[in-house]
């Protein structure tokens, strides 16, 4: 027999663990080049305005400044870019370029940039430009920036809505006249932001003796990035590295193009040498990407026994005063109002998307984009209809859930549907919380005083974005990866692949995928990602598709090396290669599992001695592999979380018990970094939930712009989360895998409203808005 072991589906602990607990953590700020030089802005104090006059002499003669750039001497550098996409039809944004030229459109609007010896001084240059706006109105709220004669957010837009759009099925208004029930809600979802752990961070090294521009950026999408650096400043791509080293965090935030950063590009190709920008804290809170910020009215048609007839939602999403690029600001709402409903049996649908400019920083995506929200509403109604009903909530959901036996499946939105889980899911949850037990102690806390509420939500995450998810619209982004495999002389194995590592584990996932198909244990398999030049062209990891389409990827290249293995194996062993295997580090016998030959010995003779090869063989020990998806357009996921929660009525704080998920990801790579992601996306789910939210007052200033103001879940917070799974993987794919980075995120916020209602119910009062904090509690009870 062939001594095997089957990595993939085993538990691993991630490769790069050890290191970065050691301290041997390589970021963007950790490196220091020659002759480096470091920038700092002045921003904008006010968020609409026109920059009357700025003065920046006695900046440029303070100590250690080496360059003060202003729009007038570093705009002409860059191609200005815009954030729209041609398949979102009638879409507008205004042109943006580095540095404001004119006017000024959020608090933190970067108007100058000093580069200097040392952040400090120039941070104190900073304070020497003489600055002059005259204020303007701002638009600050989405609703009033509708109304007409108001100001524009900015120049370039004919109007302050970006981007409308309807989803209709023809039956949907017959749908809302012939039910028995109609549930309705208004909605409210406050903004939110990353605060990962590694803020923001470049440095741009252009070297005008060779025309090389090398860029260190902490980006989860360096080929993105090459593309925009190489068309935006006229370089040619070749000429243009990109190196993501480790990555602390992204969360989708460090997908976008930032002024600061395409500034630290421009200023480099200008000195012809390093120039550094790292984002401090309070840069981060007024220039990184914010999320959410919806608000949300909707209904949902029910028949006499519960039976989700149709959904009626109306989505207004607040952007801020461009369209990110090149991703845009509009992919969040379309989601929305493309996920509402997308676990239940529903066939009729009304959704429409309003996206609105407003003078504050750009919203954009965000881990699970678009599903925290058409999770909360879809669940909210649910939650309602049951309660009208007098249903269960786990009973109204048994009657409505897609069965799983129903696939192929097209939902009222259009979605396709491969096949999901969502009745076993149901059932296994009800088991795992012991359902009957809590409701029965509930009952008995409630007699004392003590309110306790569950909450379950079904949610359907989208993963592994097929080819023309960003392609149709016209962005440069690819939807395919690539992974260059090699057996090295000594008989260990390399993988260079396109997907990035930015603490997920990629790295190691990747390792236990290609181990399996040579032979080896994971630890003989070393992973390169992040580098333009060191790996093949590819999406990276965006959107839960760095297992899905990056580990696909890999094991098909790998099955090339591994037949290239063979077919040298044979000839040396003059064998067939068709009764030849790999196993610990060897080609075997198939039937016997005998040892013929080491890896290490075949890497020998290919590399140094194949002039004993038979003529004609090919000793190349190397495979490329390109994939992109070709089946459905997404392959999606789907799960149930449950939350249980105790209110304090006479303070309004919340308790969080214990939370739940049962999730299907299809194929499970690795079930420790599969949790671990999921544990990891509760807590970003419930972040802004009960906490997060960026506060602005009526001028459009971030109030709450600390992290003494700004709240984040901590440890003690947070509960314990209990996870199981089902997999029904994809066919799409030899792997099977999908994605599950989003999946915590997409129903943990949908989950604990629901938990916090039901504590709620008994008292006459509901909460519809997040951060569901103290004081909002307090005042859907009444008391204040």
């Amino acid at each position: 027999m062939i001594p095997s072991k089957n990595h993939i589906g085993q538990s691993h602990r991630r490769k790069n663990a050890f290191r970065h607990l050691a301290g041997r953590g390589r970021f963007v700020t950790d490196l220091a080049l020659p002759r480096m030089v470091h920038a700092a802005f002045v921003r904008s104090p006010m968020a609409k305005g026109n920059i009357v006059e700025l003065d920046v002499s006695e900046a440029a003669a303070a100590s250690g400044v080496v360059r003060v750039f202003t729009a007038e001497t570093l705009n002409h550098t860059c191609v200005p870019w815009t954030g729209t996409l041609d398949h979102f039809a009638g879409m507008q944004s205004g042109a943006q370029n580095m540095l404001a030229s004119n006017e000024v459109l959020w608090v933190g609007h970067p108007v100058v940039m000093i580069l200097a010896h040392s952040r400090a001084e120039a941070e104190d240059a900073c304070e020497l430009v003489m600055l002059d706006i005259e204020d303007e109105d701002a638009v600050v709220d989405g609703d009033a920036a509708l109304v007409k004669g108001t100001p524009l957010a900015a120049e370039g837009i004919n109007s302050n809505m970006c981007f409308q759009t309807v989803l209709e099925t023809p039956d949907l208004d017959d749908a809302f006249t012939r039910s028995a029930h109609v549930v309705e809600g208004k909605f409210t979802f406050g903004r939110h932001t990353a605060v990962t752990l590694e803020p923001r961070a470049i440095i741009a090294d252009f070297d005008p003796s060779t025309g090389q521009l090398d860029v260190h950026h902490g980006t989860q999408t360096p080929y993105q990035f090459q593309d925009v650096y190489a068309r935006h400043f006229g370089l040619s791509e070749g000429r243009v590295r990109v190196i993501a080293p480790d990555i602390g965090g992204s969360f989708g935030m460090k997908l976008h193009v930032y002024h600061e950063e395409m500034a630290a590009v421009a200023a480099s190709l200008m000195l012809g040498r390093p120039v550094r920008f790292v984002a401090d804290r309070l840069e981060s809170f007024v220039s990184d990407i914010h999320a959410r910020d919806h608000r949300v009215t909707a209904r949902m048609a029910l028949d006499a026994e519960g039976g989700i007839l149709a959904m009626d939602v109306d989505d207004m999403t607040q952007i801020g005063a461009f369209s990110s690029y090149p991703r845009t600001s509009v992919a969040e709402g379309n989601q929305v109002i493309r996920l509402m409903g997308a676990p239940y049996q529903m066939p009729d649908y009304r959704g429409r998307l309003s996206v609105v400019f407003q003078n504050k920083v750009q919203t954009s995506q965000y881990r699970a984009v678009g599903h925290p929200i058409a999770c909360a509403v879809t669940e909210a109604l649910v939650d309602r209809a049951a309660e009208l009903l007098d249903l269960d909530p786990f009973e109204i959901r048994r009657r409505n859930l897609l069965a799983d036996d129903a696939y192929p499946h097209i939902s009222a939105t259009g979605y396709q549907f491969e096949k999901l889980s969502h009745q076993a899911s149901l059932e296994k949850l009800h088991q795992m919380i012991g359902y009957e037990a809590l409701r029965a102690e509930q009952i008995a806390l409630r007699k004392q005083g003590i309110y306790r509420g569950i909450g379950i939500a079904p949610f359907v995450e989208i993963t592994n974005p097929g080819a023309a998810f960003y392609g149709i619209g016209g962005a440069r982004i690819s939807a395919q990866d690539g992974a260059v495999i090699r057996l090295t002389p000594a008989g260990d194995v390399h993988c260079a692949i396109s997907v990035t590592e930015q603490g997920q584990g990629t790295e190691t996932i990747i390792a236990q995928i290609v181990a399996d198909q040579l032979g080896v244990t994971p630890d003989q398999v070393k992973v390169t990602t992040g580098d333009t030049d060191n790996t093949p062209s590819g999406g990276a990891t965006w959107a839960c598709r760095g297992a899905g389409i990056g580990g696909e990827t890999a094991l098909r290249a790998g099955r090339k090396l591994q037949a290239q293995i063979l077919t040298l194996a044979g000839e040396i062993l003059q064998a067939d290669p068709m009764h030849l295997a790999l196993a610990s580090g060897a080609v075997v016998d198939k039937t016997t599992g005998q040892e013929r030959i080491t890896l290490a010995e075949i890497g020998r003779i290919a590399t140094y001695r194949p002039d004993t090869l038979p003529k004609g063989s090919d000793n190349s020990l190397t495979a490329a592999q390109h994939f992109a998806p070709s089946g459905y357009p997404f392959d999606f996921t789907n799960g149930i979380q449950a939350s249980h929660v105790e209110v304090d009525i006479e303070t309004g704080v919340t308790r969080l018990l214990k939370h739940w998920v049962v999730e299907d990801c299809g194929r499970i790579i690795n079930p420790l970094l599969v949790d671990e992601q999921i544990r990891g996306g509760v807590v970003q789910g419930l972040g802004p939930a009960f906490f997060e939210e960026c506060l602005y007052d009526d001028m459009g200033q971030m109030t709450n712009a600390s992290l003494v103001d700004y709240l984040v879940p901590m440890a003690g917070e947070m509960p314990d989360i209990e996870i199981a799974h089902i997999e029904t993987p994809t066919l799409d794919t030899i792997l099977g895998a999908k994605g599950v980075g989003e999946a915590g995120t997409a129903a943990a916020g949908a989950a604990a409203m629901n938990a916090v209602n039901d504590a709620l119910r008994p008292l006459g009062a509901r909460i519809s808005q997040t951060p569901m904090t103290p004081l909002r509690i307090l005042t859907a009870l009444g008391h204040v």
